[in-house]
């Protein structure tokens, strides 16, 4: 009778652990479709299609967009959720996710694109001016010549 009851007693509380758990993967997934980080993920893939295209100019445009029609943004979401899983708690996604409906927070989500896209562009800048000055460095200091 005890190793029933023992019995009953572990698989609800097994139960219990794993509705919350579920209960917080589905708020997960909320904060992503609010956030659209599966779009934002495929906005990223664009503009890294862009680059390609530019150095790869004599492959046709077909091509692209067929590769564009293989990118989902579910497969992204799908891999990201364990991180949320892992740093955020329920209450916290939760807290999340009612900072996202306020006026504020829907702003944050309208300009997150223009903001991802600048920020990769002025990143691309600084790294090309990093790049420069330490080239310029080793080449002062005879580490490197320019026939190298």
């Amino acid at each position: 009778m005890k190793k029933i009851t023992v019995a009953f007693i572990f698989s609800g509380f097994t139960l219990f652990a794993f509705s919350q758990d579920s209960s917080k993967i589905s708020r997960i997934k909320t904060l992503l479709e609010i956030t659209g980080s599966g779009k934002l993920g495929v906005q990223v893939i664009e503009n890294m299609l862009v680059s390609y295209k530019q150095s790869l100019p004599n492959v046709p445009e077909e091509f692209w967009n067929n590769f564009m029609k293989e990118v989902n943004p579910e497969a992204l979401t799908t891999i990201i959720i364990p991180i949320y899983d892992k740093y955020y708690t329920t209450e916290e996604i939760n807290k999340i996710i009612e900072f996202y409906q306020t006026p504020l927070g829907k702003k944050v989500i309208s300009t997150m694109p223009q903001i991802m896209q600048e920020s990769i562009q002025a990143g691309r800048s600084w790294g090309k001016e990093v790049g420069e000055k330490v080239y310029n460095k080793l080449k002062e200091r005879g580490y490197v010549n320019d026939k190298q």
